[in-house]
């Protein structure tokens, strides 16, 4: 039997690497250079970046619903003395009466109404009692104060109101008295007054007033 002439080609086995056409080969190898570049450029933004965030930003506070109001300030200064104070304190004192000194101590209590730049500067009343060191008994007077601070530049006035002289040996005793004081943190004072039976007397003493309250 004959057979006509077939060419035969060369068979290959397995998986082989095709040969590539000259520009194909240099438009693969552009694409990859270019694609390793754009990494690169990415790795080195990415770095960047990270080295130096850059400055902090600080969201803006909110803005208040109302303005906040500070109260004005109750508290008087210092310096302003004016007001209503009840004083209270010791006194004590020498007495000239029934012609012979004798000494009395005791207590007196006074509220006054200080207005240091009027020309009245206080207006009050007092009431105080004592006791003789000597004659036994004692005595308790009421009185009405004045004062300004026009005369010598300290707080000085008079005083003015009756006594009732009181003995252990005797009824009690009428009497009136007129008295001049200064305040200089202590409060001297000399008083002269009559008492019924027993004549004119003369008193020179001191009283220290203890602010114990102020409206």
């Amino acid at each position: 039997m004959c057979f006509p002439y077939i060419a035969l080609k060369a068979v290959h086995w397995g998986i082989h690497p095709q040969a590539l056409s000259g520009q194909h080969a240099r438009a693969v190898v552009a694409r990859t250079a270019c694609s390793v570049a754009c990494f690169v450029l990415v790795m080195h933004v990415a770095e960047i970046a990270t080295a130096d965030p850059g400055p902090a930003i600080v969201p803006d506070p909110p803005s208040a619903t109302r303005p906040v109001v500070v109260p004005p300030s109750t508290l008087a200064p210092t310096w302003d003395l004016d007001g209503t104070y009840l004083w209270l304190g010791p006194v004590g004192a020498a007495s000239h009466i029934d012609a012979r000194w004798d000494s009395t101590f005791g207590g007196e209590a006074a509220l006054v109404v200080v207005r240091e730049r009027a020309r009245l500067g206080v207006l009050g009343a007092n009431l105080g009692a004592s006791r003789w060191t000597a004659r036994g008994g004692g005595r308790v007077w009421v009185d009405g104060l004045i004062g300004t601070r026009l005369l010598l530049g300290h707080m000085m006035g008079i005083s003015l109101g009756p006594i009732l002289e009181l003995s252990e040996l005797a009824h009690p005793r009428p009497g009136a008295s007129i008295g001049v004081w200064g305040f200089v943190g202590i409060t001297p004072f000399v008083r002269l007054g009559t008492v019924a039976d027993l004549g004119m007397f003369a008193e020179l003493g001191v009283h220290i007033a203890l602010p114990v309250l102020r409206r």
